[in-house]
C-alpha cells in the first residue's frame, strides 16, 4: 500500500480545532489582503465621481460571480476531486487532475468573455445602469472580463494546491501579488510621469495583470519539487472521469454561485429605481457582504480539504465534527462584523463618498442585513464543506431559496407601494433563509443519510456517489 503523505495524515488525524484554524489563518490572510485590494481599487475609483463609484457597482456582481464560480465552485469540485483521490491513495489520478482543471478553467474563462463582451450593455442596462454609469461600467467590464482566463486559471491552480491541503501558497502567491497591485492599481487609474492615466480601465489592468503574475508563480511551484503533485501535462491521456469527477461538484456548485450573485444582481436592479446614487449605496453597502464570502471560504477550503480527505478515507464522523466545528467559528466572525456595520455604518460608508443620497441607501442596508450576516457565514462555510462530500442539493436549495425570498419580497415590497428600505428587508430575510436551510438539512443528515450510518468504507462510497 502507498504510504500517506504527512499533509495528507494530517488531515486525517491532527486534532480537528487546531488544525482548522492552522490551516484558516493563510486564507484569513488571503481575506485580510483581497479586501485591502478591493477597497483601495474601489476608493481610488470613487475619486473620479459618483457614476464611476455607480459604474463599479454595476460590474462588481458580476465579477464576484466570476470570483466565487471558479474558485468556489469550480474550484471546490477541483479542490474536493483532489482531496479524496489523495485520500483514497489515487496518487495517479490526482496527479492528472491538474490537467484536467486547467482544460475547465480555459473553457469556462472563454466563456465568460464572450457573453460579457456581447451582452455587457444589456445586461447593466437592466440593472439599472444609464448614461455616464452605464458607459463607465461597459469601458470597466470589457477591460476585466477580456482577460477571464487569467482569472480563471489563477483559481483552478490554488484550488489544486488547496486540494493537497497546503494553504500557505497560494495565501503568499495573493499577498506577494497585492505587494505589487495595490500601487500599480492607481498609477494607471490616475498616471504619473510617463505612464498615462486610464481611468476606470486603469484599475481592471492592474487586476489582470496581477492574475496573469500569480498564475506564472502557481504553475512554477506545481513544477517544482515542493510540490505534493507531479502533473504530467504531455502524457496525461484526457479522460470523462476525471472532467465528470470535478463538475458533478462544480457545476452543482455554479447553480448555488449563480443564485447568490443574482440576488445581488436583483436588488441592484430595485435599487437602481431610486436612482445613481442608490446604486452607488447599495453596492458600496453589499461590497462589505461579499468580503464574508473569502472569510467564510478561509475557513471553508481547509474544511473541504479535511472533509473531502476523510471522506475518500471513510472517516465520516470527522468529516461531520469539523464541519460543525468550523460553522461555529465562521458564524461568531460573520456575525460580530454584521453587528459592528449596523452600529456604525458611515463608518464604512465614507470611505468611498460622501453624496448624502448614497449614505442614506447604504445605511438603510447596512442597518436592515448586517445583524444577520451570521447566517450568511453559516451557510457559505457549510457550502464549502458540503463540496468535499460531493452532495450539494440541499446547499443549492439553499441558495435558491436565498434568491426566491431576496427577489420575490424585494418585488412584492415595490409593488405594494414600499420603499427602498422593504427591499433590503426582504434581502435580510433572505441570508436567514439561505443558512437555515443548509444547516437544518445537514443536522438532518442530508449527508449521509438520516437512517444509521454506514458500518464499512465501502458502504459509504456507496452512499455518497452521485445519483
Amino acid at each position: 500500500m502507498t504510504a500517506i503523505d504527512p499533509r495528507t495524515r494530517l488531515l486525517l488525524e491532527a486534532p480537528i480545532v487546531p488544525t482548522v484554524l492552522r490551516l484558516a489563518a493563510p486564507n484569513v490572510l488571503v481575506m485580510i489582503v483581497q479586501a485591502s485590494v478591493g477597497l483601495i481599487e474601489t476608493y481610488f475609483v470613487g475619486k473620479l465621481g459618483s457614476d464611476a463609484l455607480a459604474a463599479m457597482a454595476l460590474v462588481f456582481p458580476i465579477v464576484m460571480l466570476m470570483q466565487m464560480s471558479s474558485a468556489g465552485a469550480i474550484g471546490g469540485g477541483i479542490a474536493s476531486s483532489i482531496a479524496r483521490a489523495l485520500g483514497a491513495q489515487r496518487r495517479e489520478d490526482a496527479d492528472a487532475l491538474v490537467l484536467h482543471a486547467m482544460v475547465i478553467a480555459l473553457g469556462f474563462g472563454l466563456a465568460f468573455t464572450v457573453i460579457l463582451l456581447l451582452g455587457g450593455r444589456w445586461l447593466y442596462a437592466q440593472m439599472g445602469g444609464t448614461g455616464a454609469s452605464l458607459e463607465a461600467a461597459l469601458v470597466y467590464s470589457h477591460w476585466v472580463f477580456a482577460g477571464s482566463v487569467l482569472v480563471w486559471l489563477f483559481n483552478a491552480l490554488s484550488a489544486v494546491i488547496r486540494g493537497t491541503g497546503n494553504m500557505a501558497v497560494p495565501a503568499n502567491v495573493t499577498v506577494a501579488g497585492a505587494v505589487v497591485l495595490i500601487p500599480l492599481s492607481p498609477l494607471l487609474i490616475f498616471g504619473w510621469g510617463p505612464v498615462p492615466g486610464m481611468g476606470i480601465a486603469g484599475g481592471a489592468a492592474a487586476l489582470l495583470l496581477y492574475y496573469l503574475g500569480g498564475t506564472l508563480v502557481l504553475w512554477m511551484y506545481l513544477r517544482s519539487p515542493r510540490s505534493l503533485l507531479k502533473p504530467k501535462l504531455m502524457s496525461v491521456r484526457l479522460r470523462w472521469p476525471l472532467f465528470r469527477d470535478i463538475l458533478r461538484i462544480g457545476l452543482v456548485g455554479a447553480i448555488a454561485t449563480v443564485a447568490a450573485n443574482l440576488s445581488i444582481g436583483i436588488a441592484t436592479a430595485l435599487s437602481g429605481q431610486f436612482g445613481p446614487d442608490a446604486i452607488a449605496g447599495y453596492g458600496t453597502a453589499a461590497r462589505l457582504e461579499y468580503l464574508l464570502v473569502p472569510l467564510a471560504f478561509g475557513f471553508g477550503a481547509p474544511l473541504l480539504a479535511i472533509v473531502g480527505t476523510c471522506i475518500g478515507a471513510g472517516n465520516r464522523e470527522r468529516a461531520l465534527k469539523a464541519a460543525w466545528v468550523g460553522a461555529a467559528m465562521v458564524f461568531a466572525i460573520t456575525e460580530a462584523i454584521g453587528l459592528a456595520a449596523a452600529m456604525f455604518p458611515r463608518s464604512w460608508l465614507m470611505l468611498f463618498g460622501n453624496e448624502p443620497a448614497m449614505l442614506e441607501a447604504g445605511t438603510q442596508y447596512l442597518h436592515a442585513v448586517a445583524p444577520l450576516y451570521g447566517f450568511f457565514g453559516v451557510g457559505q462555510v457549510l457550502y464549502f464543506a458540503s463540496q468535499g462530500t460531493g452532495r450539494l442539493f440541499w446547499p443549492v436549495m439553499g441558495n435558491l431559496a436565498r434568491l426566491a425570498v431576496a427577489g420575490l419580497g424585494g418585488w412584492l415590497a415595490l409593488r405594494w407601494g414600499g420603499d427602498l428600505v422593504h427591499v433590503f428587508v426582504a434581502q435580510g430575510m433572505a441570508l436567514v433563509a439561505y443558512g437555515v436551510v443548509i444547516a437544518s438539512t445537514i443536522a438532518g443528515g442530508a449527508w449521509f443519510g438520516p437512517v444509521g450510518w454506514p458500518r464499512t468504507t465501502a458502504a459509504l462510497m456507496r452512499r455518497i456517489q452521485p445519483t
